[in-house]
């Protein structure tokens, strides 16, 4: 395909991440009120590109099934994906006071709520994603704690270790692990929903990959080297861009080989959205 304007995704984020935020909203619900509740709705509701959501949609419909019935994995990979944050910002990890312009939520409602509400959220994704009753419901869980257990938790821990490490960190290992991992299960979601044959999913999956490692790759370059564990640190940023966009390339050669412009122009943007 060639390089893909953004009217595809952005037509069908227009239409569904109205009707995602409303989902995570009755999610939310189900907890009872108090300070945990408004933890967790702080980390799963507040301003963010709902990427791994529409992730799952739009896998969904280029599988061939309708994306309102992915809306229960769309919904727990997000609340996944908010666990991971909330205890990345933590003080005993990442030590962030902000978020998408707002301050995180252990700086609001307290270290212990906060870790207490990304708990929370996991169980929550996981249970409603199990509840579903679905067909596919038991596989699509099974996929999405495997991609926490064996891919978010341990990407994360490297990360960490990495600090402090004397010898040069296995960047790609700990971005396809902590980022790509996660954006592998929303597709592979979508294809399970849908009911896609072996080859699809394989395909979905190895679109997933490739786009969580060009999107990780355009957050080191919009952090300009900040970070001296990042790629651009270690690596220059003119070797970051060409992995990202070899990255990109092979992600966009599978949304091509699954017909599906709206995955096209999802990998696109979510490496140029640094421009």
């Amino acid at each position: 395909m060639s390089p893909s304007p953004q009217h595809a995704s952005g037509a069908f984020a227009t239409l569904w991440r109205p009707r995602v935020d409303e989902a995570l909203a009755d999610l939310v619900a189900a907890l009872p009120e108090g300070n945990l509740r408004a933890a967790c709705a702080h980390g799963l509701l507040g301003p963010g590109k709902r990427l791994r959501p529409m992730l799952v949609l739009a896998t969904c419909a280029a599988a061939g099934g309708e994306p309102v019935q992915a809306m229960p994995a769309a919904c727990a990979v997000e609340a996944v994906h908010a666990f991971s944050l909330v205890h990345d910002d933590l003080p005993c990890m990442d030590d962030d006071d902000e978020r998408r312009g707002r301050p995180t939520v252990h700086v609001v409602y307290g270290e212990a709520t906060a870790l207490l509400a990304g708990d929370a959220l996991l169980a929550l994704g996981l249970g409603a994603l199990a509840a579903s009753r679905a067909p596919w419901a038991a596989a699509a869980t099974a996929r999405l704690a495997e991609a926490t257990w064996a891919g978010l938790v341990p990407g994360q821990v490297l990360d960490l270790e990495a600090r402090d490490a004397a010898t040069t960190p296995d960047l790609e290992t700990i971005h396809r692990l902590k980022t790509g991992c996660l954006m592998e299960a929303s597709c592979v979601l979508g294809g399970l929903v849908a009911g896609a044959d072996e080859g699809v999913v394989d395909l979905l999956a190895t679109y997933g990959r490739e786009l969580g490692l060009a999107f990780q790759l355009a957050d080191d370059l919009l952090d300009d080297g900040d970070d001296p564990t990042s790629w651009v640190a270690l690596h220059g940023r003119v070797a970051t861009e060409a992995a990202g966009e070899a990255a990109v390339a092979r992600a966009r050669d599978a949304a091509a080989r699954l017909g599906s412009e709206v995955l096209d122009s999802l990998a696109f943007g979510a490496f140029h959205r640094r421009v």
